[in-house]
């Protein structure tokens, strides 16, 4: 039994092998079925009716009602791509289509089966291009498919045309609203934002600027500076009306230019005033204009403002120099905690029993194939520092013997501190400087020149005006440090280590980075000292620290030699010895007895004793300045093996430089019972 449609007979076994084709391999989900009604619409928009050839010859024949047989309701899926890329399946029937869909199935008699794959393809790829593609699975879509087939946009129906062009015309329109109604918002906004800017008062909540000031806001304190010109002008008059006898307006000025200081009082800007300021400027206004009227005479004021800006150079240079000198006396002066620190250590080293009082180690201290250093202090908590910055970059602590020098005074709590804080693996050796009985007079000049009167002299003589008010350059030598032999046992490393061949001088001032292993490796080629030279283009060259002016001083040496540091020195202990370079300081301190050739200190002999026989080392390895240059490149801080706080502020005191105290304090044991009692914190 077979069925016509549209001038095809179709079989009942292929309609419902066609039916069950694609119900069971494409088919969509029960949630997709349900909403069948609602997406036939959408489907419609994706493709929409168009007259085809056929369907007009058979509305003409009057056939198009019985080649659309309605009783026959097929459920076909359809596949298409959406706007956004992805692909979507619907299900649509077949009574839903519009009259310009046509059938063809592989039985036609016209013979439509037998058209080329290549036609076939062709078709597809049409419809490819469409918003909404026929797909069936696996293939198979060529055999028992659907094909779409519409005429081109100039074929289209004119009513068609026209909705089209009244959809772009209405598209049209509203893009043009849109942008209106952007811009009209834009132009609300850059008006509002005027009026806010308007509104604003930059004076009333201080300064915003960060940067120099010369691009602050020039009226943030025109208040401020309208009042101490006020009062500099009713100084002015003021002596000016004492000299006339003008004793009413004379009080007037003085008490009107007094009440106006305790007004300004510490304030940097008008924003840090009081609101009745303003009143007091509008009184001593007032003042200044009777004044002028009866006392302005051009020569005579320009005369006093002459005389009152000489009194202001003459106090301001007596302030800096009190400034120095009290910078130099706290740099000096032991703070309380760090004199806490010695006195406890003291006492506990005294109660312990004298068995305990030993190091452990000691053949390790004449043992020249490990790796020995010197450190020569007073300083308790700055030698701790030095040691345990050392080991912990160490790779073989084990390896490292520490030396450590002090005074009589600060014996007892240094050996207490390493006995009771000992360095891992390392070895630890404190000794007293007053036991090394062959420095004495006779054979240091230094300390013969020490116990002269002319020394005594210069630094105790208490009736000297000159000591505190000479300057930054006479009171920096006026220091302690340059009375203690602590301070030059340096020249003595030989004589103080006689079974050693090299050895790593530290100051206690420095912190340790990185390894120092490898200066032990370090060649030489022949020198005695190993140090970072410091001279940068006319910087610390020896003209900075040695008086040319002498004969001795510029017929030997080279101005323009380069210096380098003291801190951290590798010392050739047996080219020493055989060169005799304590012979060579000796020559050199005999001849400055009366402090001619250089002043105090221990830089300019070593620059003189070392001259010629000095090897750069890296800069890497010693960063100096943090104790007087606030403005070091950090990153070179960062990759030095060895910082140096050389300067007055030191990192212990709280002169110190805020952002390098950091690279010192993590080395502090903070949590340690004996700085706790002392107060000692970050």
């Amino acid at each position: 039994m077979e069925a016509r449609f549209k001038g095809s007979f179709i079989s009942p076994t292929l309609l419902i092998f066609f039916f069950f084709f694609f119900f069971f391999q494409v088919a969509p989900s029960p949630v997709e079925l349900s909403n069948v009604s609602s997406l036939r619409g959408e489907l419609k928009g994706l493709f929409p009716s168009y007259d085809c050839p056929q369907c007009i010859n058979r509305k003409e024949h009057g056939q198009i009602n019985a080649a659309r047989p309605d009783e026959k309701n097929i459920d076909i899926l359809v596949t298409y791509t959406d706007a956004n890329g992805a692909v979507r399946t619907r299900s649509i029937n077949s009574k839903d289509l519009s009259t310009s869909w046509v059938w063809r199935y592989p039985s036609e008699e016209d013979g439509d089966h037998k058209k080329s794959s290549k036609e076939v393809e062709g078709k597809s790829q049409k419809l490819d291009k469409l918003e909404g593609t026929i797909d069936h699975s696996n293939g198979n879509k060529n055999q028992y498919g659907v094909v779409v087939e519409h005429k081109s946009a100039s074929e289209l129906h004119p009513i068609k045309l026209k909705r089209q062009r009244l959809r772009n015309e209405r598209r049209e329109r509203r893009t043009a609203e849109l942008i209106e109604q952007d811009k009209e918002i834009e132009n609300q906004i850059q008006d509002a934002a005027v009026e806010r800017a308007k509104e604003l008062d930059t004076t009333s909540k201080g300064k915003y600027n960060i940067w120099r000031k010369e691009y602050e806001n020039p009226n943030s304190d025109s208040t401020l500076k309208l009042m101490r010109d006020q009062i500099i002008m009713a100084r002015a008059y003021a002596t000016i009306a004492k000299a006339k006898n003008e004793d009413s307006l004379y009080d007037s000025l003085i008490n009107h230019s007094r009440e106006s200081q305790l007004a300004i009082g510490e304030a940097t800007s008008d924003s840090e005033l009081q609101p009745s300021v303003l009143d007091r400027a509008k009184d001593m206004g007032h003042v200044l204009a009777a004044a002028k009227d009866q006392l302005y005479d051009c020569m005579t004021l320009a005369r006093k403002l002459r005389v009152m800006l000489q009194s202001a150079e003459t106090s301001l240079n007596m302030l800096k120099k009190r400034s120095a000198f009290l910078i130099q006396l706290a740099a000096k002066t032991v703070p309380r905690p760090l004199h806490c620190l010695p006195l406890l250590l003291t006492t506990d080293f005294f109660i312990r029993r004298y068995e305990e009082r030993e190091f452990p180690n000691k053949e390790k201290l004449e043992d020249p194939s490990l790796f020995h250093y010197a450190i020569f202090s007073d300083n308790v908590l700055a030698t701790s520092v030095v040691v345990n910055s050392t080991i912990l970059h160490a790779k073989e602590p084990e390896k490292h013997v520490f030396h450590i020098v002090t005074d009589k005074l600060n014996f007892p709590a240094m050996k207490m501190w390493f006995l009771v804080n000992p360095p891992a693996a390392a070895t630890i050796h404190v000794e007293n400087v007053d036991d090394f009985t062959w420095l004495n007079s006779t054979y240091c000049p230094v300390l013969r020149q020490l116990e002269s009167a002319r020394m005594i002299e210069y630094y105790f003589k208490a009736h000297q005006s000159n000591s505190l008010t000479s300057g930054t350059d006479n009171l920096k030598y006026r220091n302690p440090k340059y009375l203690s032999m602590l301070n030059h046992l340096r020249f003595y490393l030989p004589e103080v280590y006689p079974k050693l061949e090299k050895i790593l001088f530290l100051d206690d001032d420095i912190v340790v980075q990185k390894d120092l292993t490898p200066l032990w490796s370090v060649n030489l080629q022949g020198m005695v000292n190993g140090a970072v030279e410091t001279c940068k283009e006319s910087f610390h060259r020896f003209d900075k620290y040695l008086n040319f002016s002498n004969p001795k001083i510029s017929e030997n040496f080279d101005p323009n030699a380069c210096g380098w540091a003291f801190g951290m020195n590798v010392f050739d202990l047996k080219e020493w010895r055989r060169r005799n370079i304590t012979g060579i300081y000796h020559y050199w301190q005999e001849r400055n007895e009366d402090r001619t050739l250089w002043k105090l200190g221990t830089l300019p002999p070593g620059l003189i004793t070392f001259y010629n026989l000095t090897h750069p080392l890296d800069r890497s390895w010693h960063v100096l300045g943090l104790g007087y240059d606030p403005a070091l490149n950090k990153t070179e801080i960062q990759n030095g093996a060895v910082v140096h706080y050389n300067g007055n502020y030191k990192p212990w005191l709280d002169l110190a430089i805020a952002k390098y105290k950091a690279y010192w304090s993590r080395y502090v044991m903070f949590n340690n019972s004996y700085l706790q009692l002392c107060n000692i914190r970050e």
